[in-house]
């Protein structure tokens, strides 16, 4: 029995021991463990906090977000050259445009003075300065934001006070001549000539013949008549709106204005010396000026019996001013 009782002790002994020793942990082993475990769960937790950096392009007038950039994806801080490259071909089609989006400049369609001598607002001119867009995202591409438009709108190049003078004067004038006996041609240069009639182009304001007078189709009421295409006179719609656009700048370059675009036609017209014609297509060639000229004006299309005469007028305050070509 007592060894029995010594056996039974030992073996208390031993499981008091063993559970001792379980339970007495080393508090240094404890904590280190515990820092190992808190360092291997730090860079994941700070990787689900951290946020892509990018890069917000907005409308000022709407408000919106139009465009999202993430810098670092697209190579921003690698490559930048070719980061910067790509954000030029964007902000290029953005403000100009492709075939399935128009794009954010806008050409101005002039004021015009109505029959009852009120003055017909028409739209401002708009322009996206894409060196400028591309130099703000760039900036805002190392840490991220967002970046405004930078839009810049145009208004006519008058004062409301004035619009009721410029018919004052005479400071420019052209006339052509047409067979009245064709009826088509006619027609579609009467209505060409309405669409030009009492426009104001204010100071520095840019003058778009195809803007202002707008698709010569049928649906517009032009009618078939001989035009110049590929160097040979074809029948289509809207021939004889040249002659408009011809006669008009003929009389516009009288005076001080810079010339934005101008082409010649394909072959000899009649109505104008050699060299002095203005060809249009809508949607394609277009007859664009600026006025230079130091003062605002208003042109004057006036039709008669085959003739076309283009007016260029102006207040009597403006007639010394106004400058002449040179």
């Amino acid at each position: 029995m007592l060894m029995c009782s010594l056996i039974g002790l030992s073996g208390c002994a031993e499981q008091t021991a063993t559970e001792g020793k379980t339970e007495n942990k080393d508090p240094k082993t404890e904590v280190k463990q515990e820092n190992k475990e808190k360092t291997a769960k730090e860079p994941a937790k700070q990787k689900a906090e951290e946020k892509p950096i990018v890069v917000n392009i907005k409308d000022p007038d709407k408000g919106n977000v139009i465009k999202t950039f993430e810098p670092l994806k697209m190579g921003y801080g690698k490559d930048n050259k070719k980061y910067k490259e790509e954000i030029e071909k964007w902000a290029h089609e953005l403000a100009r445009g492709t075939d399935e989006k128009p794009g954010y400049d806008k050409r101005n369609t002039p004021d015009r003075i109505d029959g009852n001598g009120q003055v017909v607002k028409g739209t401002p001119r708009v322009i996206l300065e894409e060196e400028e867009l591309v130099e703000k995202v760039m900036e805002a591409s190392a840490k991220g934001g967002e970046v405004s438009l930078p839009l810049y709108v145009s208004a006519s190049g008058y004062k409301a006070e004035d619009a009721e003078h410029l018919n004052e004067v005479v400071v420019a004038s052209y006339k052509t001549y047409f067979n009245a006996g064709v009826a088509g041609r006619t027609k579609n240069i009467e209505l060409s000539a309405k669409a030009i009639n009492n426009v104001i182009v204010g100071i520095d304001d840019y003058f778009s013949f195809n803007t202002t007078v707008g698709p010569s189709d049928e649906a517009h009421g032009y009618q078939p008549a001989e035009e110049a295409i590929n160097g040979k006179l074809v029948m289509g719609i809207g021939g004889g709106i040249c002659q408009t656009s011809s006669t008009l700048f003929n009389a516009v370059d009288q005076l001080g204005v810079d010339y934005v675009e101008k082409h010649h036609h394909s072959v000899t017209v009649g109505y104008v010396p050699k060299g002095r014609d203005a060809t249009v297509s809508y949607g394609g060639k277009d007859f664009r000026f600026q006025n230079k000229s130091g003062a605002p004006f208003l042109v004057k299309a006036i039709v008669g019996n085959g003739t076309l005469t283009v007016e260029i007028r102006t207040s009597k305050k403006f007639e010394g001013l106004i400058k002449k070509q040179v």
